[in-house]
């Protein structure tokens, strides 16, 4: 990594020929188009950003590749949860093959996750799979959904259940885009690296409790420090179970809940998906205490925790009627990890050891969700 500054830190996912490098660091847009040549040569790229992004950094991203010997342009899209869908999918796809898209050609994903999860599945398709970067601009994307592969669209049955797992050339978190985060969108973010500790790091959480608001208020030292740790457990996860047969699958702890609540709210401005995970990992903790499973305490400094730095741990206003608890578990049975016609969840037995199980019985789960309904 001789083109990156001292500050930089790199995590190597390892898969074989397909391994790549996540690059973690201040000011890493100025040195993108350098990280790119050195992995992959001079390329023609196509930044496909948002109407958030785009405006703050395509400029200075194309000022980088256009030192470094790249050609390109950029394409900008609306911003938000809506843009992933079949209209803006087939949409980019006829943009970039009317400009004559070649097999050479690489797609860099700046952005948030709606545009990683976008560009990675064009890439994936088109032409029969191109090679992607991916340089995301949120906490959330930094932490989570820019490493692993997986890529996806929403379906009015659900959220990304039309996707494929195709793995970057590289990951570029450059740090200081986090400075231009709403602090909605950081804390978001800051609940899907919480994730991390709750599913197998006790000890992550723990310093979490005790520093994690500098994430929430931009000490970059402590921002730094949370990515690097939640993207070595999601590089070392992935590295032994790439294709969510097994251990990845933890990763998923608070989704099957998180999934459900922003289906039956839209995919809208209701809920971020961060939000809805902290949520969904509240009432994780909850049903594994009502289980017989987890120590109440535990599911108590979650709770806390969550709402210490301003995240929501219980359902806001239904947007139209109130809440229902066969409605939401309705919306489970349309996830895409149910098997056999039973969905899995991710329980706990403690902070930092969770496990998978389809094993949940049905008044358990609507006791919980009305539970929880009569408090929104």
């Amino acid at each position: 990594m001789s083109q990156v500054s001292e500050t930089t830190r790199t995590i190597r996912v390892d898969l074989g020929d397909r391994s790549y490098d996540i690059a973690i660091g201040p000011d890493l847009l100025d040195q993108a188009g350098a990280l790119i040549a050195e992995r992959l040569g001079e390329r023609h790229v196509v930044i496909i950003t948002d109407s958030n992004v785009g405006p703050l950094y395509a400029e200075r991203l194309e000022e980088s590749l256009a030192k470094a010997g790249h050609t390109g342009r950029t394409i900008q899209i609306e911003a938000g949860e809506q843009s992933k869908s079949f209209i803006y999918l087939e949409s980019l796809l006829d943009d970039l093959l009317s400009e004559g898209l070649e097999r050479g050609t690489v797609l860099l994903a700046l952005g948030g996750g709606v545009i990683g999860d976008l560009t990675g599945f064009t890439a994936s398709i088109a032409l029969r799979g191109i090679e992607f970067v991916q340089i995301p601009t949120t906490l959330l994307a930094q932490v989570d959904s820019s490493v692993g592969g997986k890529t996806a669209i929403n379906s009015p049955h659900g959220k990304n259940l039309i996707g494929t797992f195709y793995q970057p050339r590289v990951v570029i978190a450059d740090t200081s885009t986090l400075t231009t985060l709403p602090p909605r969108e950081l804390g978001a973010g800051y609940a899907e690296t919480v994730k991390y500790g709750l599913l197998g790091d006790a000890e992550f959480f723990e310093w979490l409790e005790q520093d994690g608001t500098g994430v929430l208020s931009g000490n970059a030292g402590i921002q730094t420090r949370a990515i690097v740790r939640a993207c070595e457990m999601k590089a070392e996860i992935v590295n032994q179970d790439e294709r969510e047969t097994g251990r990845r699958a933890l990763l998923n702890l608070g989704h099957t809940f998180a999934h459900a609540l922003e289906a039956e709210t839209g995919f809208g401005g209701t809920l971020l998906h961060g939000e809805a995970v902290a949520i969904g990992m509240v009432l994780a903790f909850d049903l594994s205490v009502t289980l017989g499973l987890c120590p109440a305490e535990d599911a108590a400094r979650v709770r806390a925790h969550f709402e210490a730095v301003g995240l929501p741990t219980t359902l806001p206003s239904h947007p139209s009627d109130k809440w229902d608890a066969q409605t939401l578990i309705e919306h489970m049975s349309r996830d895409k990890k149910v098997q056999a016609g039973r969905t899995t969840f991710v329980l706990v037995r403690g902070i930092g050891d969770s496990f998978l199980t389809n094993e949940v019985g049905h008044a358990d789960l609507v006791q919980l969700l009305d539970n929880m309904a009569a408090t929104a």
